[in-house]
């Protein structure tokens, strides 16, 4: 059977956390489980709160009639006011629950709005480090990706975006907290890129839509605050997820909100409900979104993450690693001590630690570190990330 051209040279390139994935089984065949310190994947290890629980047995043990049945491709009603109140709690700009779509994930999510505001051709600028899935979900529906270097911090530059946005630009993503940095944009941050971004509008008369991957929610350090985008530009989106905040990553539940100031709002409500049907989607999980009516506000205990950062970081950088401190997400994205990311990561296999490369998200000579794992994998990583930069 024929495999398409393009998807086959995209297996190719292959994703540099799915090879990760798999050296890890291999590793765990070879040496047991217990013996290899996987810092390569995102998949917290925390579980979910506990209202969360009580909430989904609940469900099990008291179903109501036709809680598995279809609702509208947006979701249900009172699943979406929730998403809503949520916001709102953050946000000047008060949203109701036409101002929002049920979505399976923020990666759903965001093929959603991507195939339902753009045209092929139209460009999207992302800002690297990146999300390794950005391109290829860009490229789905025939969309041209321009790729936007961040400072040494890795927070957005300006005067890059300056260069970088021109009439073709109809999109701006951005992810904060940020994955694979951790980097947190502020009010200030956001505050300057809107105004650019609106500057540009202006000029080339056209809209740009500001896009916020927020799947790592308020998991933030150090008063570190993240700022909501519908404050500062009216042509914005939100897509967000439960996965990281609930720590129910494999429930594929969360959702697409749109600034109600945003031109051509109604029709764009419609058009995203309409593609979550066609791209297959469907609706999002029914269990989940009755899960979750009365604990969107919650969250995990976040400070567990912050013990995990500090542990990580402090031993990195007594080791004598370069590290920027992330401010939120769950991720370190160190140099490493060679300019060859790829080849340090398979150093680091020898020693049974798994990291990504830094080239995977963007920017060569970094590698990215999972620290939403449990106590013991994060101790013997530490042992080989020594190791590694000794030997």
């Amino acid at each position: 059977m024929p495999i398409s051209k393009k998807i086959l040279e995209d297996m190719k390139r292959g994703s540099w956390i799915r090879k990760m994935f798999e050296n890890g089984i291999r590793l765990k065949k070879q040496f047991g489980t217990e013996n290899v310190f996987d810092l390569s994947l995102g998949n917290p290890e925390i579980e979910p709160p506990q209202k969360f629980q009580e909430a989904l047995k609940s469900l099990v043990n008291n179903p109501a009639k036709g809680m598995h049945r279809y609702m509208q491709n947006s979701g249900y009603s009172e699943t979406r006011a929730a998403v809503a109140k949520k916001i709102n709690k953050e946000s000047s700009i008060k949203l109701t629950e036409s101002d929002i779509v049920m979505t399976c994930g923020a990666a759903g999510g965001l093929n959603v709005v991507l195939k339902s505001m753009f045209d092929a051709g139209d460009e999207v600028l992302i800002l690297a480090p990146y999300f390794v899935e950005y391109g290829y979900y860009i490229a789905n529906h025939g969309l041209r990706c321009r790729i936007v270097e961040t400072d040494k911090n890795f927070m957005p530059d300006l005067a890059e975006l300056d260069k970088n946005i021109g009439p073709a630009t109809k999109a701006l993503l951005i992810n904060s907290p940020n994955n694979p940095t951790g980097a947190v944009y502020d009010d200030a941050t956001i505050k300057g890129i809107a105004r650019l971004v609106s500057e540009k509008e202006k000029r080339f008369s056209t809209k740009i839509v500001l896009i916020m991957d927020d799947a790592y929610g308020k998991i933030t350090y150090d008063d570190a605050k993240t700022a909501c985008i519908f404050d500062h530009h009216p042509n914005s989106i939100i897509v967000a997820s439960f996965s990281k905040i609930l720590s129910i990553p494999g429930e594929r539940i969360g959702y697409i909100a749109c600034n109600p100031k945003c031109t051509d709002h109604d029709e764009i409500m419609v058009a995203l409900a309409f593609c979550n049907r066609t791209l297959g989607f469907i609706n999002a999980p029914a269990l989940m979104q009755h899960a979750i009516n009365n604990v969107a506000c919650e969250a995990v205990d976040v400070s567990i993450y912050r013990q995990k950062r500090d542990y990580l970081y402090n031993a990195l950088v007594s080791a004598g690693y370069e590290i920027t401190k992330p401010k939120g997400a769950f991720y370190m994205f160190p140099k490493t001590p060679i300019a060859d990311d790829v080849e340090f990561t398979k150093k680091l296999l020898v020693h049974r630690v798994l990291a990504v490369p830094g080239v995977g998200f963007g920017r060569s000579g970094y590698m990215r570190l999972s620290y939403c794992v449990e106590d013991k994998v994060l101790e013997g990583a530490i042992e080989g990330l020594k190791k590694a930069i000794i030997n």
